[in-house]
């Protein structure tokens, strides 16, 4: 990892951009979310909890958008890797891709928009865990598959600069499950604890 920091300017304008973006997203909907969840402001203003979520969503899904678009903004500002620019470093960021596009993909259709999107924050909650794929292999599946997309987008482009943004992806997920996991599992405990009480 270290070697990379040989072939990527990190002082670049696009590069910050890139990491700022990666950042900011989780940041912003887990604080967005917490505070709906404390307040009911968002359900509040537009009329419902699922009118509301449809519209975090929505924001995220833009913000998804900007973040891409910056991630790839950097890698092509920045030097190639030469040795990586060929045939198999660039179906290996396919397959890698391909993946990742799989675990995102079934994790949206296991949970749904709002299971997706924090809905259990706006009181939508699930009846119960979802354990089918790709939970079934791996714990937020959604974060990891999005993940891989980048890894694989960045060996697709033979980048060490998308390798590094890979790098901030992973670690701003972990991150966010680190703060996002016991707080979903107290959501659910109340609601587990209401229907025992009933």
């Amino acid at each position: 990892m270290v070697r990379l920091f040989g072939y990527v300017d990190v002082t670049d304008t696009g590069f910050i951009v890139a990491v700022l973006s990666i950042a900011f997203n989780p940041f912003f909907w887990n604080v967005v979310a917490r505070w709906e969840h404390k307040t009911r402001a968002l359900s509040q203003t537009f009329g419902s909890p699922r009118a509301a979520c449809y519209c975090l969503g929505a924001v995220i899904l833009l913000l998804n958008c900007v973040r891409s678009h910056c991630f790839t903004e950097a890698m092509k500002s920045q030097p190639k890797l030469e040795g990586w620019d060929c045939h198999w470093t660039y179906y290996s960021g396919l397959a890698i891709s391909a993946v990742g596009t799989l675990f995102v993909t079934s994790s949206f259709l296991a949970l749904g928009f709002t299971g997706t999107f924090l809905g259990d924050y706006f009181g939508i909650l699930m009846e119960e865990k979802v354990t089918s794929f790709p939970f079934s292999i791996l714990d937020n599946p959604m974060y990891w598959g999005s993940t891989a997309i980048y890894l694989g987008w960045s060996l697709m482009h033979a980048s060490p600069a998308g390798l590094l943004l890979t790098a901030v992806v992973a670690i701003s997920y972990t991150i966010a499950v680190l703060y996002e996991g016991p707080f979903t599992e107290e959501i659910y405990r109340r609601k587990q604890k209401g229907v025992k009480s009933k």
